[in-house]
């Protein structure tokens, strides 16, 4: 028996042994000479299958190639790189969706990469949507027989920057002016560990050992930087200290900078903080940041830096905000060690760099001044000189004659 109808029912049913296994299945049709050619198609599959024999794709649309990727990447990756990926799908899609995965060419993408330059994205930007298209050729199986052909843009290492002392005094007087009573901790914290906003921002208190002056950070945006344990500076602990005498019911769950909202009250414009759930972090800090940095600007014009409540008048010389990204103030805490010796080995460990990557982000974050290179290489001459090596040596006059041994 192949096919047949259980009693009552017009649907015709398939039925045959494949390899000592009984494959009972309805074949969703009331033509039996339709459920035949099913049946008969379900046998074939089988034993290609069991023969190795790997059906090829169909033809699909970049867009529908596109959905299916996302979708499987959704189960690994965080809500905000999900996010990201969407950003550059909107953008390819509209150029490059209508084509066939197997048509697309390394031309194709070359004209991609310079339409989006001529609409203003950064080389960046467009690399990065680059890499989502490359996921997706990858699993389409397309990839291999493009890459060769396809050239990345060209991108500045030299992005960011490290603030002055100067600088980082009147951006921190500049919070705490903020209605967000937490951003003073928040900045603090950056600076002194050189952390990323994503990592201090789920930092939880059972985390943070005021024992020991250290901490244990959650998920970070690389394996090497998840889990890792550094050692708090004496600033940085004096800072959460402070910020936990406004939560001394804090369990170990409760996040650091927990979800709350602000207010002002009384005639002195006193900020108040309400609706504070400690299960939850914080969500964005970018409009207090934002204000932080204004004000710092005017703090180093000599201004108050202070905020009016009592007027909308706009300023008599509009001042640009600090010229701050809040990475940069990682970039200043990396960048403040390697300037003052410390091996990147150990720069690496508290910032959690790959051994992959360090070499690359020293490059990207090491600013030396001229004097520092210098030391350096002077340091060269101050090893041990083996015998029979001319080198210059100076002499009782100040000048310098080549030495040679006899």
């Amino acid at each position: 028996m192949s096919v047949f109808r259980y009693k009552g029912s017009k649907v015709w049913t398939m039925d045959f042994i494949f390899r000592g296994q009984r494959i009972r299945e309805s074949t969703g049709t009331r033509s039996k000479t339709l459920a035949l050619r099913i049946e008969d198609k379900r046998r074939r599959n089988l034993e290609e299958g069991a023969a190795g024999i790997k059906k090829p794709d169909a033809p699909r649309l970049l867009s529908v190639a596109a959905d299916e990727w996302l979708e499987k990447k959704k189960v690994t990756l965080a809500p905000s790189s999900v996010r990201i990926e969407e950003y550059n799908l909107a953008h390819l899609k509209p150029e490059l969706g209508r084509l066939l995965v197997c048509d697309i060419e390394p031309d194709d993408i070359a004209d991609y990469q310079q339409k989006r330059l001529d609409e203003g994205a950064s080389p960046k930007t467009i690399n990065l949507e680059v890499g989502t298209l490359r996921g997706i050729l990858k699993r389409s199986g397309h990839w291999a027989r493009l890459q060769p052909d396809v050239v990345m843009l060209t991108t500045r290492e030299d992005v960011g920057r490290a603030i002055t002392a100067e600088e980082e005094a009147a951006l921190l007087k500049g919070c705490a002016q903020s209605r967000s009573r937490s951003l003073v901790p928040f900045v603090t914290l950056a600076i002194e560990t050189g952390a990323r906003y994503g990592t201090i921002r789920t930092l939880l208190w059972g985390n943070v050992d005021f024992e020991d002056r250290c901490l244990r950070w959650g998920k970070d945006k690389t394996a090497a930087g998840t889990g890792r344990i550094i050692p708090l500076s004496q600033r940085a602990v004096a800072a959460l200290s402070f910020w936990s005498t406004y939560f001394p019911e804090r369990k170990p769950e409760h996040y650091v900078f927990p979800a709350e909202r602000y207010g002002a009250g009384g005639d002195e414009f006193s900020p108040k903080a309400y609706h504070v759930d400690p299960s939850k972090p914080i969500g964005s800090i970018k409009e207090a940041w934002e204000s932080a940095r204004l004000r710092a600007a005017r703090i180093l014009k000599g201004e108050t830096g202070e905020p009016d409540p009592n007027t909308e008048t706009e300023p008599k010389e509009k001042i640009a905000p600090l010229a701050c990204r809040f990475h940069d103030l990682r970039h200043t805490a990396v960048s403040r060690m390697l300037n003052n010796g410390v091996p990147i080995a150990k720069v690496a460990k508290i910032v959690g760099w790959s051994a992959s990557t360090m070499v690359l982000m020293a490059k990207r974050y090491g600013h030396f001044a001229l004097n520092d290179l210098r030391d350096a290489v002077e340091s060269i001459s101050k090893g041990k000189i083996e015998v029979g090596s001319p080198v210059l040596s100076p002499v009782s006059d100040g000048s310098a004659e080549a030495k040679r041994p006899n």
